[in-house]
């Protein structure tokens, strides 16, 4: 019977936002998969979009993309977290500055 277990190089995290909580823009090296458990998850790209995601869906962040994501103001949202380590000594992800309340609030569009 193959192993479903995460092998070492691919880190899985369950991450739990209460409502209006974001991380700060990020970007991952060899890109980062998100798959909503529960609430609403958003996530934000630098073109000022932010992508509305439900229980069930699954969103990719490409490799180099700058990110953020979050929840609505008025939930609570779980999601898996998901990304490849690089190999080497290069950083899996590099952290940037907070997301603003405009980012934050910016428009909305349902999937990706």
């Amino acid at each position: 019977m193959p192993d479903a277990r995460p092998r070492a190089h691919e880190p899985t995290n369950l991450v739990r936002f209460s409502p209006g909580a974001r991380t700060h823009w990020h970007v991952h090296a060899v890109g980062q998969t998100l798959h909503v458990v529960c609430g609403i998850a958003l996530v934000g790209t630098r073109d000022g979009t932010v992508f509305e995601a439900h229980p069930g869906e699954t969103v990719s962040c490409p490799p180099g993309e700058e990110h953020w994501h979050g929840t609505a103001p008025d939930r609570f949202m779980e999601h898996i977290a998901l990304w490849e380590a690089t190999g080497d000594d290069t950083p899996e992800t590099v952290w940037a500055e907070p997301v603003t309340d405009r980012q934050y609030g910016g428009h909305r569009s349902r999937g990706q």
